[in-house]
Parts: structure tokens; C-alpha cells; sequence
């Protein structure tokens, strides 16, 4: 069985036998599916046993922290090959074979089906996408006024808590995602902000767009304060919050274009906060100027 999705205005394609179980792991997914067969960004098929990967060569480890997913990358043969796992010391859970191009893919699940879903389908997303004015990001959306506000920052910094405070406290708040949103550059320069079926430990999986009001960058204090960064720093706080392999030079190339392009259109803050109504207040009266 074949089907479809559509993100941000991308296209890609699922390829699972009829009866396979991890069908029934994808409801985040059915906002974004489409009908019909187009051409995709990317395919993803499973498969049911690996080829001989004994040849593998590694080219980097990737963990954000030890309980953060941990994410091995080899060259094999000509493609790319990935060892998906749900933190730094847990075994491999999933693989991951795509061409360089990232458009063609295998995956393979030995546990943890929602996790080895998500992160293959997360990882295709965003190398797929990186030449096409797309950025996934780690971050969660508020909506207000037609307009989305997104809040970055590392894990337990309380992106989730500052976007309950808005919703909360702020009349006519509501969330639009609350873990990877996506952002994009449209062909008419606007930046706007896309639901996706990823959104963490929150189920948020709104198929919906608005244009970005702004990005705040958060950091936990003892007051709160907020100010308006500067281009070199708009651009860092974006760059440390999207997905991508910088060392792989046309994908790096790509991100770069596209940061850029968003901080030079999106104003961008740093707030200090408290976990408090007070710092929700100072941060909308002072973004949505």
C-alpha cells in the first residue's frame, strides 16, 4: 500500500505491505494525507530484512543530549545509511538506506514503531527539503490574530509551558504545533508557519499555515526581559533550532539560504522568563507591535 502526504506544501510517500501494523501508528498523519499519486520529494519504503551493510563507513554521531535520540550516519556503497535510536545508550531501533539525493528510501523497524516511524519519516522531511526554502524546526507555535509566534530553545527550556502561558492568559491564543513546525519561504518572500505530524508529547497535528509574527528565542531567568536581537544573532538562535546536516555541503548551502532569508524578513527576540503569566504579558505586548 501506497499513500501520500503533503507538509508545508511537500509531498511524500509511505510504501508499508496492506496488513502491516505501523499503519495504525500513523493518525497523526491522516490531517496531511492526499489522494492521488504526484510526484514526491521523497518515497519511503519499508523493507523487511536488510542487505549486508557490512561495507558500512562512519561518517558522524549525532545526539542532542542522553536522553535525545541518537542518530549514526554511514556511507554505504553510493547511498547514505542511518542507525535510528530513542537515546544515546539504547540499541538500534530502526535503519534508515537513502540515496544522496535523499528522494528514495528504505527503512527498516525492529522496535518502538511510533518512534522508528516519526524519526524516518522527520530526517527524509527535513534533508529533502533543505534546497527548497524549508526549515524543520524544534520549536513550539502559538497562533494569535492570524499570526504565528514561534518559541525556541533547548529541551526544558519550556517552549511547551511559554505557549500555555499565551493560551492561558492572552484571549484568543491557540497552539499550532508544540515540538516541529515548519517553516517556509514562499515564492512571494512571506515566511509562514506549518502544523506538521510531528508535535512531541503534545497531539497537535493541525494541517494549517499562517504567516510568522515572530521568533523568540527563551532562555529561564529570575526576570523577565526581552530584546530584540541583532541579524547575527536572529540567524545563530534560528540555526542551533533546525534540522539538517550542515557538513553535507548542498544541504548546508541550502539551510543557510533559507535562514537567512527568514531572520531578514521575521523579527527575531531573546526572552528571558520566568514560568509566569507576567512573562507571557511582557512578550506579546512586545511582539506583536
Amino acid at each position: 500500500m501506497r499513500k501520500e502526504y503533503e507538509v508545508a506544501g511537500h509531498r511524500f510517500a509511505v510504501v508499508m505491505p496492506d496488513n502491516e501494523v505501523a499503519w495504525n501508528s500513523m493518525g497523526s498523519y491522516k490531517p496531511f494525507e492526499v489522494e492521488g499519486v504526484s510526484d514526491c520529494i521523497f518515497t519511503a519504503e519499508l523493507i523487511e530484512a536488510m542487505p549486508d551493510i557490512t561495507e558500512k563507513k562512519r561518517v558522524t554521531v549525532s545526539c542532542a543530549g542522553s536522553d535525545q535520540a541518537r542518530i549514526e550516519l554511514y556511507e554505504y556503497k553510493d547511498e547514505w545509511l542511518m542507525e535510528l535510536a530513542p537515546t544515546m545508550n539504547a540499541p538500534v531501533r530502526a535503519y534508515l538506506i537513502t540515496d544522496k539525493a535523499f528522494k528514495n528510501a528504505r527503512f527498516r523497524m525492529l522496535g518502538s514503531i511510533w518512534f522508528s516511524l516519526n524519526t524516518v519519516m522527520m530526517l527524509m522531511f527535513a534533508f529533502a527539503t533543505a534546497r527548497k526554502n524549508t526549515l524543520l524546526m524544534h520549536a513550539s507555535v502559538t497562533v494569535k490574530d492570524g499570526k504565528g509566534y514561534l518559541f525556541l530553545g533547548k529541551s526544558g527550556t519550556g517552549k511547551s509551558t511559554h505557549s500555555q502561558l499565551w493560551i492561558n492568559n492572552i484571549e484568543g491564543c491557540e497552539l499550532l504545533n508544540d515540538d516541529n513546525p515548519v517553516l517556509r519561504v514562499g515564492d512571494d518572500g512571506v515566511v509562514r508557519v506549518y502544523g506538521s505530524p510531528w508535535s512531541g508529547k503534545t497531539p497537535c497535528y493541525r494541517n494549517l499555515n499562517v504567516p510568522v509574527g515572530a521568533i523568540v528565542s527563551l532562555r529561564q531567568a529570575k526576570v523577565n526581559k526581552i530584546y530584540r536581537q541583532s541579524m547575527p544573532e536572529s540567524y545563530a538562535s534560528v540555526y542551533v533550532s533546525f534540522s539538517g546536516y550542515r557538513f553535507i555541503k548542498e544541504m548546508a548551502e541550502g539551510l543557510h539560504i533559507t535562514n537567512a532569508m527568514v531572520v531578514s524578513t521575521v523579527p527575531c527576540y531573546m526572552l528571558d522568563c520566568l514560568p509566569n503569566a507576567e512573562a507571557a504579558f511582557l512578550c506579546y505586548q512586545t511582539v506583536s507591535k
